[in-house]
């Protein structure tokens, strides 16, 4: 320290100040007003004390806000645009102009709040610095969030062309697990939802995937898939409680979206027809069902397997903690109110239920050929089709061409006797019912008089 090499040793040692100071490089007076600090306080008097315009810029206070004022306009512009802006203004003004580094010191003392608020709107500052109302759920089922997102990936449509695919998926927000997903080429509509919500509520056929059940709350968007009424009155069949975020602020859903980013960052990858950046790396290859398989595998498997970062835990071992009991329809078939597609009611042939160039087959429908009846499907899956009649569930037809089970000539045969014998019973009932009818009529009715002989002359 200079003050110091100015003071000591030479203050013990008889050295005359102006030497010292020479020697110091500063001038006699500074090295006076250092010897007296020292006397008075002490080392603490050497240490340097701060400027009193520390932090006091030398420009018009004017020159400030409107330096402020025009970096704050949108489209933003740069710091060298407002610079001369106000050259201009402060030349016309007859003021001091200040420098580059002057304005470039006032634009950045602005903040990011005020500036995101400023040059890029109300949206972009609520996503960036609204305080958010977190929703957490505290036991698994107790809330689910339901989204879209459109994949990062091509895949072979029907037709043999490249097509990117949507993804619905329910999210269990205590967990994390997937209880169910729905993979389409069409935009997020209805189905979608309907789809991946009656997979997430009914029991799985692979046993490694037993996440499901009815939660207490379903959490969604204003997306017009979300706000439709029979949604509506599924969840109030069901005793969910339907809740929407609020309109245009689709925030606090985090945990969704980071789902959405997980399938794309770790599962996309290296699938033939990968989109990076809405850049194509391969030529695409799968098809729609067999990204399901794959995305199947992955949910099942890795992520609902995979230690979570936020909970600490895997999101199966999470949902299944506490040895819960899910609540669950009585039926299947009571689900099937969340299958939106209803084709146009369809008849009952001779040769049974036709639909999409297919023919659906049961038993049971030889009690209804000729009735109309409705039918619900799974796009996913047109072995098999659900039949109402008059609002009652009927039975299950299977298309044996593209089903696993069939129906045998033999049952088919049965079936149709046992509804051919029940209708001759009722025919022998009602005709039985006429005849005993008929036969306490006869027993009222009096018997008639014999007619009288008529009379003859003698001679004929």
């Amino acid at each position: 320290m200079a003050r110091w090499s100015v003071l000591s040793p030479h203050e013990h040692e008889g050295v005359p100040l102006t030497r010292a100071a020479a020697e110091a490089g500063v001038s006699t007076r500074t090295a006076e007003r250092w010897l007296s600090a020292y006397r008075r306080h002490g080392l603490a008097g050497l240490a340097p004390t701060p400027r009193s315009d520390r932090d006091r810029r030398r420009i018009r206070p004017e020159l400030v806000t409107v330096i402020e004022a025009l970096y704050l306009k949108r489209p933003a512009p740069s710091v060298a645009t407002v610079h001369r802006k106000v050259q201009e203004i402060a030349a016309g003004k007859g003021w001091t102009a200040p420098g580059y580094t002057t304005v470039r010191s006032i634009v950045r003392a602005l903040g990011d709040p005020l500036v995101t608020l400023a040059q890029q709107g109300t949206k972009a500052y609520q996503q960036a610095y609204d305080l958010l109302y977190r929703r957490e759920s505290q036991r698994s089922n107790g809330i689910w969030q339901a989204d879209h997102t459109e994949l990062d990936i091509l895949v072979i449509d029907p037709e043999g062309k490249p097509a990117r695919p949507w993804l619905s998926v329910i999210l269990d927000d205590h967990s994390r697990a997937v209880p169910g997903y729905a993979l389409n080429l069409c935009d997020p509509s209805a189905l979608n939802t309907a789809l991946a919500l009656h997979q997430a509520i009914w029991t799985k056929t692979d046993p490694a995937w037993h996440v499901c059940g009815i939660p207490e709350v379903l959490y969604v968007d204003h997306g017009s898939d979300f706000t439709s009424r029979h949604l509506e009155q599924v969840c109030a069949d069901l005793h969910i409680q339907l809740i929407h975020s609020t309109a245009g602020k689709p925030r606090g859903r985090g945990k969704i979206e980071r789902l959405f980013r997980s399938v794309n960052q770790l599962f996309l990858p290296g699938l033939p027809g990968h989109l990076v950046h809405g850049v194509q790396t391969s030529v695409p290859k799968l098809t729609l069902g067999e990204l399901d398989g794959l995305l199947h595998a992955f949910i099942v498997g890795d992520y609902n397997q995979r230690r979570h970062s936020e909970t600490g835990e895997p999101p199966q071992q999470r949902w299944d903690a506490g040895g819960f009991l899910p609540q669950l329809p009585e039926r299947i078939e009571d689900l099937d109110l969340l299958l939106l597609t209803v084709p146009a009611p369809r008849v009952v042939h001779r040769d049974g239920i036709r639909f999409q160039n297919l023919r659906y087959l049961d038993v049971n429908l030889a009690a209804f050929v000729g009735e109309p009846v409705l039918i619900r499907y799974d796009p996913r899956d047109l072995g098999q089709i659900r039949v109402f009649h008059n609002g009652t569930f009927l039975c299950t037809a299977i298309c044996q061409d593209i089903a696993d089970a069939t129906i045998s000539l033999k049952d088919l045969r049965t079936a149709r006797d046992r509804h051919r014998r029940q209708l001759r019973e009722e025919i022998t009932a009602r005709h039985r019912l006429v005849d005993e009818l008929l036969a306490v009529h006869q027993a009222a009715t009096p018997a008639p008089r014999p007619a009288r002989k008529l009379k003859r002359y003698r001679n004929d």
